[in-house]
């Protein structure tokens, strides 16, 4: 069963109570608020389209996270927490109305040490870096949405990114060392998560508790290259980017191929890449660059774009045209494209990746990311779709399916339905103790509403 805002609620009233607390009522900025990029999926736009919420609070405090927290409980409202917006499922935006808790004021970066930082959930990635860099380290991982994206969303709504092909991903152990949550109790209290605990938050959307710190394991900061390199086949660029990414004394960070025509799609990078070439986008450490060349030259790349870390800092990034950033940079060119996620296992990989290639054509076109998982690199991948029906969307998903790979399917904002398909039961148990109105972003975990039909 899920849970709809009384319609008797006196937002005046409860404006009153948030006293000393920014709210936001003004209806085009609240509307604006209760969205993401869920608009990426044609499937989840006639769902959400209409969802908003009736107020936006931006605390800038645990003790007014506190204080919003036990508002919401004693008039038993729905509460969404919110980051930056830059997901793309429908993570942050409110089913059932009610407040949305914007965490973009906590930002501050509270201690570096070697390793590690302790920061507030509304932190933007790219700030925490500057600080981190000062002293030679930086995040480990962040999605292409590096420059707006929070720390707080890219834990709750995120899975991996640029970094990914070293360090794996967020829910891999060691990606996240600690939060403190707030609990949506009938007394509101703070609880510190450690250690493998931190998995009854991570990547949950922000359905069982409100994250308002996090210590976040750092990486050595090293200077980035970033080049692309062309190649005539496909299947040769691929190859690259398994041989890449499991040559472990080269450092890196990113790699990404493209098939053709993918590459199209990015404007600013038109004059740089050759007509019909398939291309690997990477960013290596400049100490590795004498090996990284031995391989292109082995693979019979050639480098047709390339800039210094010194020269890298200036402009639009390289990873502002991968991983999901790819999307965005081809429907801004036709909005009618769509997308998959897609990983292909360890026994079949790039045999799979070729036979995907081959089958769809350009209705599928392959992008691929390659990233770690269990101690091996694997090439992921987030595929531009040419989209004509639901059907034929989902005929393109079960045909994935049956081959072995598994979707991650972008097209479902149910928690358990878009990632590992499966109910997480220390998650549902840890919601069960915080929350048990089930006022945290109602709706979208499929746990808790099967929970409460039975």
């Amino acid at each position: 069963m899920t849970l709809t805002a009384p319609r008797t609620i006196d937002w005046d009233a409860i404006a009153a109570e948030l006293a000393g607390i920014e709210v936001i009522r003004d209806a085009a900025q609240v509307a604006k608020l209760s969205k993401d990029y869920y608009t990426y999926s044609p499937i989840l736009r006639p769902l959400l389209d209409d969802k908003v919420a009736d107020l936006v609070v931006r605390p800038v405090s645990e003790a007014e996270v506190l204080q919003v927290a036990q508002v919401c409980v004693r008039h038993r409202i729905p509460l969404t927490v919110r980051g930056a917006g830059t997901g793309n499922y429908g993570q942050c935006v409110p089913l059932e109305g009610g407040v949305i808790l914007d965490l973009t004021r906590m930002q501050a970066v509270k201690w570096v040490k070697p390793g590690l930082a302790c920061v507030e959930p509304g932190a933007k990635l790219v700030n925490i870096d500057k600080q981190t860099r000062e002293l030679g380290w930086e995040i480990r991982m962040a999605p292409s949405t590096y420059r707006t994206a929070t720390i707080g969303g890219f834990i709750g709504g995120g899975s991996g990114g640029i970094g990914s092909v070293t360090y794996g991903q967020l829910r891999d152990r060691g990606n996240l060392h600690a939060v403190r949550v707030v609990t949506m109790e009938d007394t509101p209290r703070i609880i510190e998560l450690r250690g493998d605990e931190v998995q009854k938050v991570n990547h949950a959307y922000g359905t069982n508790g409100i994250i308002t710190e996090l210590e976040i394991p750092l990486a050595p900061a090293y200077p980035w290259a970033e080049l692309i390199i062309t190649f005539d086949d496909f299947m040769t660029a691929a190859r690259f980017g398994q041989a890449l990414s499991d040559s472990d004394g080269i450092t890196k960070k990113l790699v990404t191929v493209f098939a053709h025509p993918v590459p199209t799609y990015f404007a600013a990078l038109r004059n740089s890449i050759p007509d019909g070439k398939h291309c690997a986008f990477v960013m290596v450490a400049e100490p590795s660059m004498e090996p990284f060349a031995d391989l292109v030259k082995e693979f019979g790349g050639a480098v047709c774009y390339q800039k210094s870390a010194q020269e890298a800092s200036k402009g639009t990034l390289l990873m502002e045209f991968t991983w999901n950033h790819t999307t965005l940079h081809a429907r801004s060119v036709d909005p009618t494209l769509t997308y998959l996620q897609t990983l292909f296992p360890a026994d079949k990989q790039l045999t799979l990746v070729e036979h995907m290639y081959r089958h769809f054509g350009d209705e599928v076109m392959m992008h691929l990311e390659f990233l770690r998982t269990g101690g091996t690199a694997v090439p992921a991948a987030l595929q531009l779709v040419r989209y004509s029906t639901p059907e034929r969307l989902r005929e393109i998903i079960q045909y994935h399916e049956e081959q072995g790979a598994f979707i991650a399917n972008p097209h479902t904002y149910i928690l358990e339905d878009g990632g590992r398909k499966t109910i997480d039961p220390v998650q549902l148990a840890f919601k069960e103790e915080i929350d048990p109105y089930g006022l945290l972003n109602p709706g979208k975990m499929r746990a808790w509403l099967e929970r409460g039909s039975v």
